[in-house]
């Protein structure tokens, strides 16, 4: 199972860790795909097309995304990826999970 968990810091998105595999033959699960590039695009846009300053640390099974500023311009950035990892589980809810927590 993927989980996807939200960081938030005075009611403000400020990141997000990925971690897990959401199962399937490696190369062909399209849930892990999907979640992979809607993450790189998120922490792409928000780091080249923003220009926010983020901690990011990717390995197999994780990615770790954490703005140290510009967190108000990433507002909207943030809650589409989140829009889209909840339109992911309500399509494959045995394969993705989503926390919040407060940083």
């Amino acid at each position: 199972m993927i989980t996807v968990c939200f960081k938030a810091a005075q009611d403000k998105l400020c990141g997000f860790r990925i971690t897990g595999h959401a199962g399937g033959e490696f190369g062909q699960d399209i849930v892990c795909a999907a979640v992979s590039s809607a993450a790189y695009m998120t922490a792409n846009t928000l780091t080249e097309i923003i220009g926010a300053r983020a901690a990011i640390t990717v390995d197999d099974g994780l990615m770790d995304v954490t703005l140290s500023d510009r967190i108000d311009a990433c507002q909207d950035i943030l809650a589409g990826f989140r829009l889209h990892i909840t339109a992911l589980i309500e399509e494959y809810p045995a394969r993705v999970h989503l926390l919040n927590t407060e940083v």
